[in-house]
Parts: structure tokens; sequence; C-alpha cells
């Protein structure tokens, strides 16, 4: 073979090889580019997702103190009516342990004198209770 013939050969390689490589370095820049955008894209929806957590965190953090407020409502309304029921548990025993002192001293001025249902008693044991209270003790 002619010199000249193994030279244009070689060139032709060389030419071949180096449009290899640039093809090569094209899809290698392409496929670079590709996964910069592809990596913006995960960046920028890893940011709408954050966003969006945090929203979640943020309703979720006020629903919970939301829940504990009327929690801390019913429990301190329910310490109320058992404090009033207390109260009214007391005022009832005091009514009782008047309406028997009161029913004691009927029965010392007035033995024998009955309750007639109306809340009254028979006879004149509520005059001369009310007597007693004003005038003080009666003789006899």
């Amino acid at each position: 073979m002619d010199t000249w013939l193994i030279i244009v050969i070689v060139v032709a390689v060389i030419v071949v090889l180096a449009l290899i490589a640039l093809a090569a370095a094209k899809r290698g820049r392409a496929g670079t580019v590709r996964k910069r955008e592809q990596a913006q894209e995960h960046l920028h929806e890893a940011e709408v997702r954050g966003a969006r957590a945090d929203k979640e965190q943020a309703l979720a953090e006020e629903q919970a103190a939301r829940a504990r407020r009327e929690r801390a409502e019913v429990e301190e309304r329910s310490a109320l009516a058992e404090q009033e029921a207390r109260e009214r548990a007391g005022k009832a025993h005091e009514e009782r342990s008047t309406a028997e002192e009161l029913r004691a001293k009927a029965e010392k001025l007035a033995p024998g004198s009955r309750h007639d249902g109306g809340g009254r008693h028979a006879g004149t044991a509520e005059e001369t209770l009310r007597r007693d209270e004003t005038d003080g003790p009666t003789q006899r």
C-alpha cells in the first residue's frame, strides 16, 4: 500500500474517533443538563412538600391546642358544677338541721302536736314558737 493511503486511513480513523469523542461529550453534557434539570425539579417539589408539611404541622398543633383548651374548659365547668353541688348539699343539710331543731322546739313547746302536711304544725305550736322567739321563754 502506498504511504499516502495509510495516512488517509489514519486521518480518517482520527476524524471518526474525534467525532465519536465529540458525540460522547455532547451526550454527556446533555445528560448533565438533564440531570441538573431533574435535580431542580426535585428541589422545587421538596420545597413545596416541605411547605405543605409545615402547614399541616401548624394545623395539627392548633387542633391539639384547641382540644386541650376545650378539655380545660370542660374540666373547669365540671369543677364549678361539683362545687355548686357540694354547696347545695351543705345548704340542704343546714336546712334539714334547722328543720329538725325547729321540730324539736315545737315538740318541746307543744308536746303531741302533729305536722299537718302543709308545712305548718297543728294547734298553737307555731304561735307559741313565734311568741317564744320574740318575748323570750314563756312561764307556765
